[in-house]
């Protein structure tokens, strides 16, 4: 191609009409090559651009993909921590538990030594108990046991009728055969195991004195404006009499009274510890608890009113029929307190009592 060449459009593929400088251009040889390597300068800048276009693509897309991993990692972290934290205060939670759990072992450890250290020792005396049982056991063995152990019956009955014997010469009861005269109640009349009476008829009630005192029970049932008011005070006293050796033979033969006493001489009372519904709507006005709470009776006469004294001495005599019954004898009737009281301490100090 020639220097002078004119490079024009093709006219077939001119849609429209050349410009008056399309017309004419003329390009030099030398330029035509500059802008050639120009040209392929471009286009090889071009893709060299491209290149690093699609390398930063590359690159940016596995830095974003690196930065979702990493956001996925620090999502899971947090809920690791989330879970650590949790577990930390679980156990936190749990060491508490366990060292309350501890102290209370502890508590309970020490309680069981304590314990074992009782049981040792009642294991101990349970065994010296045993042992002295089985030795026991053995002395009352046979025919020598048995002969041994009525001897201490004997010894323990002969004990009980010395006692008692003091008790009747501390306070004597005598019957009074004239205005200034006073006898034993030796012809006394005394029952025998079967219940039957033998001897005299009972003696009056009135007759009977016990150190010296008669015991009256009219004031008891009726008191009036006429009454002798020193008759009331010797009855009073003859019934502390009365009591306080009921107390002493119930101690000395080892049984629980009924009705217990509450000692004071001519101020003695009397408990009821389970009082009757008859009774408490006899007496209404001082038994209000009387089905929750023992009562008191008098054994003496409080103002007018004479039935809480009356049920006071019916009250004594049936511990006096319970020692009665105790040692096999039969009461002479609800109206001889001191008949009764003789005849309970004759029949201890008669061989009848030895032998039962």
């Amino acid at each position: 191609m020639g220097p002078d060449r004119i490079l024009s459009p093709d006219p077939s593929t001119s849609k429209s009409k050349p410009t008056e400088s399309e017309k004419e251009k003329f390009i030099e040889w030398e330029d035509y090559e500059h802008e050639v390597a120009r040209l392929w300068s471009l286009s090889s800048a071009l893709n060299e651009s491209k290149q690093k276009k699609q390398n930063f693509e590359q690159k940016l897309r596995s830095l974003i993909q690196v930065k979702e991993e990493a956001l996925s990692r620090l999502n899971k972290l947090e809920e690791m921590k989330e879970r650590l934290e949790a577990r930390k205060s679980m156990i936190e939670r749990i060491k508490g538990q366990s060292k309350v759990a501890a102290e209370n072992s502890t508590k309970e450890e020490e309680r069981l030594s304590s314990e074992v250290r009782s049981l040792l020792v009642a294991g101990t005396a349970l065994s010296v108990a045993s042992k002295q049982l089985q030795e026991s056991r053995r002395s009352l063995a046979g025919e020598r046991g048995y002969f041994r152990l009525t001897k201490l019956q004997n010894k323990l009955r002969l004990r009980q009728q010395y006692m008692i014997s003091q008790v009747s010469l501390l306070y004597p009861i005598k019957i009074s055969v004239g205005p200034s005269e006073e006898q034993e109640l030796e012809s006394f009349p005394s029952s025998s195991k079967s219940g039957n009476y033998v001897g005299s008829k009972p003696v009056n009630q009135g007759s009977l004195t016990i150190l010296g005192l008669h015991l009256t029970m009219a004031p008891f049932t009726k008191m009036s404006f006429f009454t002798d008011k020193k008759e009331v005070q010797r009855s009073a006293s003859a019934l502390g009499y009365v009591a306080h050796a009921v107390s002493l033979i119930a101690s000395y033969l080892e049984v629980p009274l009924r009705y217990p006493l509450r000692l004071g001489g001519s101020n003695s009372y009397i408990i009821d510890c389970a009082p009757s519904v008859e009774l408490s709507d006899l007496l209404s006005s001082t038994l209000s608890t009387a089905n929750t709470k023992p009562v008191e009776f008098p054994l003496f006469l409080e103002g007018q009113d004479t039935t809480r004294a009356a049920y006071a001495v019916f009250l004594l005599n049936k511990d006096l029929d319970q020692l009665l019954n105790y040692i096999g004898a039969r009461s002479l009737g609800p109206r001889h307190v001191l008949a009764n009281l003789k005849e309970l301490t004759r029949t201890i100090q008669s061989a009848e009592f030895l032998d039962s």
